[in-house]
Parts: C-alpha cells; structure tokens; sequence
C-alpha cells in the first residue's frame, strides 16, 4: 500500500530539506565549537525562541537523553498557550528581550540559541543584541530565504545580522511547504521539525565530546524516567542545575 499522495509529498519535502540544511558544514561546526566550549567551561546552553519557535527551546530542556545544561528561556507572553494571538503581538514589542534575559542571570562562559523562521521580529533580534552585551556567543537558527525576503525590524537589522554564526533551516518564505489544488495557501509547517533535527544533532555532538574529554566522568545528561536508576540520577542532576534552570 502506498503512502497517501499529499501526505508523501510533505515526508519528501522535509527530508529533501534536511538533507539541504546538512549542506552547511562549516556553521554547524562552528556552532558545535561555540556549545561546546560553554558546556565545557561550566556554561549553559541557552536557547529562545518566541511563538512556534519556543517549541525548539523546549525541545532540549529536561529531555531523556539532553544535557542538563540546555536552559530554555520562557515566557508565557511569547509563548502559545496563553494567548496565540497575543505570542504574535509580543514578539515584536521593542523593549522586552532584555528584562527577559536577565531573569537568566546570563554570563560569558554562556551561549546563546536564538530561533526565529523571519528573522525580523523584534524581541529575538534583542534577545541576541543583549546576549551579546553580556559576552555571550549567539547562535541564530533562521529560514534565510524568508529572512532575505521579509521586512527588517524597526531596529533595522535581522537576527542574522547579530549572531556569529547562522544556521539555516531552508525554510521557505512563510514556512509552508505544499501546495493544494485550487487553493491560494500552503500548507505543512517545516520550521520545527527541520530545527529539531539540526537541534539535536548539534547537541548529540556536544555530548560525545564532552565524553571523550571526560574519560570516566560522564557529561550531565539525563535519563528517560521510565529506565532502571533514572530517579536518583536525575534528581541528582536537577539538584545540581537548579539554581541555574528557573524551570526545573
């Protein structure tokens, strides 16, 4: 039995994209070097994003198999499930990112993931203009076609423009992917589904290289709860990582 026709069409198109976004060695190393190097010198990996993109934040916190190191940076504003209409009206409010981030206590030996599919609203691009106050490296996850396209900010960059290093998730302009008979819209979203995958391949490769300097000593990664012996292991985890994770 074959897949239903609209329904491949999408499989075919995120894996054609995923396999566009691999094409991008040189910044997906570079951004593994800029997580590393936090996770090593006892940094976090911070990440933010605001409407959909929030998702990928959570996406790396508090995840069997993620480092405790992840933190994501959260606000019920920016977020969904308050209000999606409202998470469309903050994100482009001047003025927020920064009290946002400070809540974080951020500091140097920090990075900082920043998604956002435009790349022009106002709040991620002040989210890493103030990262970067703080002497934080600012990693920027952006559909550059769509970026290129969209309009800047009233701060008249976009998040490209203050990061050091770009990943590009190949999105298209507007985020939809498959077109429909008869219809003006696409449809099938492929921003976060492309940015888990580059997500957590990055942080796959912090792990084994935590590893490998670690020798006996394991990096903090947490467990599936459901496993032999993850209770006590991950609280001893979130005990140690609770000051610097408001959301544990």
């Amino acid at each position: 039995m074959s897949l239903p026709e609209y329904a491949r069409r999408y499989f075919e198109a995120v894996l054609a994209l995923q396999k566009r976004a691999l094409d991008q060695e040189a910044a997906l190393a570079a951004a593994a070097n800029l997580m590393t190097e936090s996770a090593r010198n006892g940094g976090r990996i911070l990440i933010f994003g605001s409407g959909h993109s929030h998702l990928l934040a959570e996406e790396g916190h508090y995840r069997a198999g993620g480092l405790a190191c992840v933190v994501p940076i959260l606000h019920s504003s920016l977020m969904l499930h308050e209000g999606a209409v409202l998470s469309t009206t903050a994100e482009r409010q001047v003025g927020i990112a920064a009290t946002l981030l400070a809540r974080y206590q951020p500091c140097a030996r920090d990075c900082l993931i920043v998604i956002s599919n435009s790349g022009v609203n106002a709040v991620p691009i002040e989210m890493a203009q103030a990262a970067r106050q703080h002497g934080m490296k600012v990693i920027a996850m952006v559909a550059l076609d769509y970026a290129r396209q969209a309009s800047a900010s009233a701060h008249g960059v976009k998040l490209m423009d203050v990061a050091d290093v770009v990943l590009d998730n190949r999105g298209q302009a507007g985020d939809a992917l498959i077109a429909l008979d008869n219809l003006p819209t696409r449809v099938g979203p492929s921003s976060t589904v492309v940015g888990a995958f580059l997500l957590n391949g990055l942080l796959v490769e912090v792990a084994a290289r935590l590893a490998a300097e670690l020798g006996d000593a394991s990096p903090p990664i947490y467990i599936s709860a459901n496993m032999q012996g993850a209770a006590e292991h991950n609280h001893r985890l979130v005990e140690q990582w609770r000051k610097r994770n408001p959301h544990l």
